[in-house]
């Protein structure tokens, strides 16, 4: 069987080993696929691996012997699934592998948002602890989150997660979905009085075409002026001029963001320059760990396929 990764260099740049998948058949590896390459390089695959690389209804029309995609994450937006169920395709995800390494992440933005630990490292370093005239000094307000209230908005395995740690830290938390869940690390609300009650909002929700950009300049203006925003989700769940202005005009009290709405973004993108936004690349999921989780599970899912009996299929 001919198996083609389209994209392997974010999962392994390098410290993983891909060598269980190549037991399962003929295995290429390519760092990056352009879209004008799919083709030609998937044309003789049975078994495509892909992470952002997109499969649409005609690039999949064109490649006669696929027969198995496996996502290498857990969202499958960029494939086509109905398209992929009509022509017998298989489509396979990697769910909950991220759960832990996506919730530290999310503190890691509430701590920092609390504690500004690389700001006052940085002051250290360069000499203002020297020269203080006191034993101890802050630059910004230092906040205690025990006792503040932490919105979720979507409460599936990375939600719970998130909460599970709130609880420990002694957070209120507070979550918002669809309907209603019988969960007791939580109470649930509606989403205006989430957006109104939290001091701490977290995005944990998969992008449909109905939640697009529904974190608006009407919603956030329901927000505490001290709270904080926070989207280790996907970008496009929030319109980031209006989050942008709310942040420049001290509407809110900061952002901490790892996705964006078009990835690597244009230098034009107002987070980039906004106030008390903090920004990292997209790599809440990228513990080595979670890594190591992934190519298990791609591993299970392919020989699962194989032998007839496939698993965390997305479009049965």
């Amino acid at each position: 069987m001919n198996i083609v990764a389209t994209d392997g260099y974010a999962l392994n740049p390098g410290d993983l080993r891909w060598d269980s998948i190549s037991t399962l058949g003929e295995l290429a590896v390519y760092e990056r696929t352009a879209p004008e390459e799919i083709l030609d390089r998937c044309f003789n695959a049975d078994i495509v691996l892909t992470n952002k690389v997109p499969f649409s209804r005609e690039t999949l029309s064109q490649l006669p012997n696929l027969k198995m995609i496996g996502v290498l994450a857990t969202g499958y937006n960029i494939i086509d699934t109905a398209a992929a169920r009509e022509r017998g395709i298989k489509v396979c995800n990697v769910p909950d592998y991220s759960s832990a390494s996506v919730a530290q992440h999310t503190f890691a933005f509430i701590l920092e948002y609390a504690t500004q630990v690389g700001l006052h490292s940085s002051s250290v370093h360069n000499g203002d602890w020297v020269t203080c005239k006191d034993f101890s000094y802050a630059l910004t307000p230092l906040i205690e989150i025990a006792g503040k209230t932490i919105g979720l908005v979507g409460f599936g395995n990375i939600g719970r997660k998130v909460a599970e740690i709130a609880n420990a830290f002694g957070m209120k938390v507070i979550y918002h979905t669809p309907k209603p869940k019988d969960v007791s690390v939580g109470e649930y609300v509606s989403l205006e009085d989430l957006f109104t009650q939290s001091d701490f909002i977290s995005l944990h929700l998969p992008l449909k075409p109905e939640n697009k950009g529904f974190v608006n300049r009407q919603l956030i203006s329901k927000m505490k002026q001290g709270a904080f925003i926070i989207n280790t989700s996907r970008g496009p769940l929030i319109n980031e001029a209006d989050l942008a202005e709310a942040l420049n005009n001290e509407t809110i009290a900061g952002a901490g963001i790892d996705v964006l709405s078009v990835e690597p973004p244009d230098a034009a993108n107002p987070l980039l320059t906004a106030k008390n936004c903090f920004l990292t690349p997209h790599n809440a999921w990228m513990s080595r760990e979670a890594r190591e989780r992934i190519i298990s599970t791609t591993y299970n899912n392919i020989q699962g396929f194989q032998n007839g009996k496939p698993v965390n299929v997305v479009n049965s």
